[in-house]
């Protein structure tokens, strides 16, 4: 059974950092590109970043360059985006997502056809 689990969301103050996970299963994760979204309340889904099959391409929103850094561990069917110098706009509930193949419009949510559950990151002093 497919099955994305985020996990590593929480509270943390302005300037301080959080490393995002989404665990893997019942895929072989290497043959999909993974995206990280964000939905805050009353916005709408927001492509963050977004990595090649190999990990070898990545791309990020404009608002998260130089701060947010996305990588893969194909043997371990998981992905990270480790968060640094977080912003209290960054609050939201970030999810992880699957499409196939990749592209430079890979932060686009509607190629993207599986979906984890979320987990909220807060930002706020």
């Amino acid at each position: 059974q497919l099955q994305f689990v985020e996990s590593g969301g929480g509270s943390v103050q302005p300037g301080g950092s959080l490393r995002l996970s989404c665990a893997a299963s019942g895929l072989t994760l290497e043959f999909y590109t993974i995206g990280w979204f964000r939905q805050a309340p009353g916005k709408e889904r927001e492509g963050v970043s977004c990595i090649s099959m190999s990990g070898a391409s990545t791309n990020y929103a404009d608002s998260v360059k130089g701060r947010f850094t996305i990588s893969r561990d194909n043997a371990k069917k998981t992905v990270y985006l480790q968060m640094n110098s977080l912003k209290p706009e960054d609050t939201g509930v970030y999810y992880c997502a699957i499409r196939e193949g990749y592209s430079s419009t890979c932060l686009r949510p509607n190629n993207y056809y599986y979906w984890g559950q979320g987990t909220q990151v807060t930002v706020s002093s």
